[in-house]
């Protein structure tokens, strides 16, 4: 199963650290957040990801392309320019790395991958920002056992993002950004079967807008409700959080050996 990650954005609420790189390739304990997502997915075999790029895109092709040599000893040899890489012990993933536009939005990101997605396949889809102790293979099957064309992980979190309506777990209404109470909300994590390409008009759709809240309103959008840790990294507030919790040894959302 293929994990698409959205990578493309600008992060222009974290500019102090996004003016040189984008947003996934920010570091919580020197790894790009990005690292941290996909080893969450990998820790349950999800190990083909499709990196949907953007602002500064080159910087996360040139960090994968450096991928074994910047996460091993090695040797060099100036006068034969001839270069060994020690321990290679590495994941196995695969990684596609492919340019949605700069100024795309995040629907039109995600119809822009669609050649890289099977007729009928279903798929994982993220943001670049967001790390959780989330159960993937329990998402996974919830969404399997509901039929429906789209599942949301919902998490609890302030007002100042996007909240959900239920009926039980069926999503009944997708608010973005309401700012009147607490209640749950959108924490990404989406399982999605590829018809749901058919609901994004073209690049400047939002998912999180129209699609979302069509499929809603279709009786197609389930919530898988996740009581455990949930971050999002939109402020360098929140990127000091993630960093204090990777330091202190025990960060909850590696759930990775």
């Amino acid at each position: 199963m293929k994990a698409i990650i959205l990578a493309g954005g600008f992060g222009s609420r974290l500019s102090e650290e996004t003016a040189l790189r984008p947003k996934p390739m920010v570091e919580i304990g020197g790894k790009p957040i990005m690292w941290h997502i996909m080893n969450i997915y990998a820790a349950h075999g999800i190990d083909d990801f499709i990196i949907a790029l953007g602002y500064k895109g080159e910087v996360i092709k040139q960090y994968f392309l450096d991928f074994y040599a910047i996460n091993n000893d090695l040797s060099i040899d100036l006068a034969s320019g001839e270069t060994t890489i020690h321990n290679g012990n590495q994941p196995s993933w695969r990684i596609h790395l492919v340019d949605t536009g700069l100024y795309t939005q995040t629907g039109g990101r995600l119809k822009r991958l669609q050649k890289w997605l099977g007729e009928d396949e279903t798929f994982m889809f993220t943001y670049g920002d967001g790390v959780a102790d989330i159960n993937v293979a329990a998402l996974l099957e919830f969404h399997k056992a509901h039929g429906k064309l789209a599942t949301v992980t919902t998490v609890r979190s302030p007002a100042r993002f996007g909240r959900l309506a239920f009926k039980e777990d069926l999503v009944t209404e997708f608010y973005e950004k309401s700012e009147s109470s607490e209640g749950w909300i959108n924490g990404g994590y989406f399982v999605l079967n590829r018809k749901v390409l058919d609901y994004i008009a073209n690049d400047q759709t939002v998912w999180e807008l129209d699609p979302v809240e069509r499929l809603a309103y279709d009786g197609q959008l389930m919530g898988f409700r996740h009581y455990g840790f949930w971050s999002c990294m939109d402020t360098l507030k929140e990127k000091q959080l993630l960093e204090d919790l990777w330091n202190s040894g025990n960060p909850p959302w590696r759930i990775w050996k």
